[in-house]
C-alpha cells in the first residue's frame, strides 16, 4: 500500500508521498509514487498514485510515453482538461486489462491525485478515481489523500486551510505522514517532498527524505514528545454517582442472551456498587 497526500493552499502546491510497495509482509520493494511534467516557464504538473503497481505504471507510462496524440497532458491548456487526459488514460488501461484482471480475481484498484499550474491559471488540485471520473479541491477543502489516509487524516482537518504557508503545509503533510509510518507497516520510507511556488511555472522546492534525514527525524519525535506533554496536562475524568433510578446500559445475561435497551435498578446497583458517569460543571480533576 502507500499513502500521498497534496495540499493546495493560496500559496501554491505542496505533494508528498512514500515509497513502499508490499504483496504480504515479507515482499516490500521501494517504488516512486510521484511523476514530475515540467516545462519550465509554461507548466508544472505532479501525479501520485496509489493502489496496483502494475495498473498505475501502465497509466503513467500512457502518459509519458504514448503522447502522440494531439491531446496530452504537454498540449492541454488547463489543468481541468490534463485532469481528464489522466482519466481517459485510467480508462483506457481498464478497457485493456479488467476482463483479465477479473478472470483472476484482480480488482482494477489505482486512485491518483494531479495537481500543478498552466500559464496563468492558478494552481489547481484534482483527485481521480478508478473510474476515470475525479473531484477538485476548494477553498474550503484544501487537500486530497489517497492510500492508506486515516492515521494521517486528523492533523490535516485541524490545521489545513487555504490562508496557510507553503512551508506550514509542508511540515503538517510531513506529521500526517509520520503518523501514518507509526502505525501502517505498509508506507514507508523513503520519502518525495515537493513544494511548488504559485506562478513560478517550475519546481521550486525537493527533497527525497529517509531515515537518516535530520528535519524529519526531529520533527517525528519533537511531534510525539509534544503529544505525551498535551495528554499528561490534560485533566482526569471526574466521576459522580447517576441520578434517579434508571442508567440507560446494555446487559448480558449469565447465558450470553443479550438484554437491549434493559436499563439497571437501583437494586441491581446494589448489588454491584453504584454506577457513576461523567460530571458536569465541577472543578477538574488535576491529572494522575
Amino acid at each position: 500500500m502507500t499513502y500521498c497526500v497534496a495540499v493546495r493552499p493560496d500559496a501554491g502546491l505542496v505533494f508528498l508521498s512514500d515509497s513502499r510497495t508490499n504483496a504480504g509482509v515479507d515482499q516490500i520493494s521501494t517504488f516512486r509514487k510521484m511523476t514530475v511534467f515540467e516545462h519550465p516557464g509554461e507548466r508544472v504538473m505532479v501525479l501520485m498514485t496509489a493502489g496496483n503497481l502494475a495498473i498505475s505504471q501502465a497509466v503513467r507510462s500512457l502518459l509519458t510515453e504514448g503522447v502522440d496524440d494531439a491531446r496530452n497532458l504537454w498540449t492541454v491548456s488547463s489543468m481541468f482538461e490534463a485532469a481528464q487526459v489522466v482519466g481517459e488514460a485510467v480508462r483506457a488501461v481498464y478497457q485493456r486489462e479488467a476482463d483479465t484482471l477479473r478472470e483472476h480475481d484482480v480488482h482494477f484498484n489505482i486512485s491518483l491525485i494531479l495537481g500543478g499550474q498552466i500559464g496563468t491559471e492558478r494552481c489547481r488540485l484534482f483527485q481521480i478515481y478508478s473510474a476515470g471520473n475525479f473531484i477538485e479541491a476548494t477553498d474550503e477543502n484544501v487537500y486530497f489523500q489517497i492510500g492508506e489516509s486515516k492515521y494521517g487524516k486528523p492533523i490535516l482537518d485541524r490545521v489545513l486551510d487555504r490562508h496557510i504557508s507553503l512551508d506550514a503545509a509542508a511540515k503538517c503533510a510531513l506529521v500526517s505522514m509520520d503518523s501514518t509510518l507509526r502505525s501502517n507497516i505498509s508506507v514507508g520510507l523513503p520519502l518525495d517532498l515537493l513544494v511548488y511556488e504559485a506562478n513560478s511555472l517550475h519546481v521550486t522546492r525537493f527533497a527525497s527524505l529517509d531515515e537518516h534525514n535530520q528535519y524529519f527525524r526531529m520533527l517525528s519525535r519533537s511531534w510525539s514528545e509534544r503529544l505525551r506533554d498535551a495528554f499528561e496536562h490534560m485533566p482526569d475524568p471526574t466521576w459522580v454517582p447517576v441520578e434517579g433510578e434508571e442508567a440507560p446500559i446494555t446487559r448480558v445475561t449469565a447465558n450470553h442472551e443479550a438484554e437491549l435497551a434493559v436499563r439497571a435498578t437501583s437494586s441491581a446497583r446494589q448489588d454491584s456498587g453504584r454506577i457513576q458517569t461523567l460530571a458536569e460543571g465541577l472543578p477538574q480533576k488535576t491529572p494522575s
